[in-house]
C-alpha cells in the first residue's frame, strides 16, 4: 500500500497485511520545522512486529522524503536507528 501524509493529523501512514490477510497500520507522528520533518515517534501494529512492516514504511517514507525535497530529522530511536543503518539515504537523513 502507499505511504499517506495526513497533514492535518501530522502523520504518515502505511498499510500492511499481517500474516493472516488482515490490514494494519505502521505509522509515524511528525513535526513540520521548514522543510524537514522530524520524526517524533514511529509505531507499527503489535500484529505487524517482527515481519520488517517498519523497515518497509521507513524505506517509503525517505523515498518520499526524497521526492518531496524534505529532510527527515529523528527524534524516534528507532527511525534514528533505521537512517543510520542506511547510508543511501543520507541525503534526505538531517543529524544534529
Amino acid at each position: 500500500m502507499d505511504l499517506r501524509d495526513v497533514v492535518s493529523e501530522h502523520r504518515y501512514e502505511q498499510d500492511f497485511a499481517d500474516g493472516e490477510g488482515q490490514v494494519r497500520i505502521v505509522f509515524a507522528d511528525y513535526a513540520v520545522r521548514g522543510d524537514t520533518r522530524v520524526l517524533l515517534h514511529v509505531e507499527a501494529d503489535p500484529a505487524l512486529r517482527g515481519t520488517g512492516a517498519s523497515g518497509r514504511f521507513m524505506q517509503a517514507l525517505a523515498e518520499h522524503a526524497r521526492a518531496q525535497g524534505l529532510k527527515l530529522y529523528p527524534q524516534c530511536g528507532y527511525a534514528r536507528t533505521w537512517l543510520q543503518r542506511h547510508p543511501e539515504y543520507r541525503d534526505v537523513s538531517s543529524f544534529n
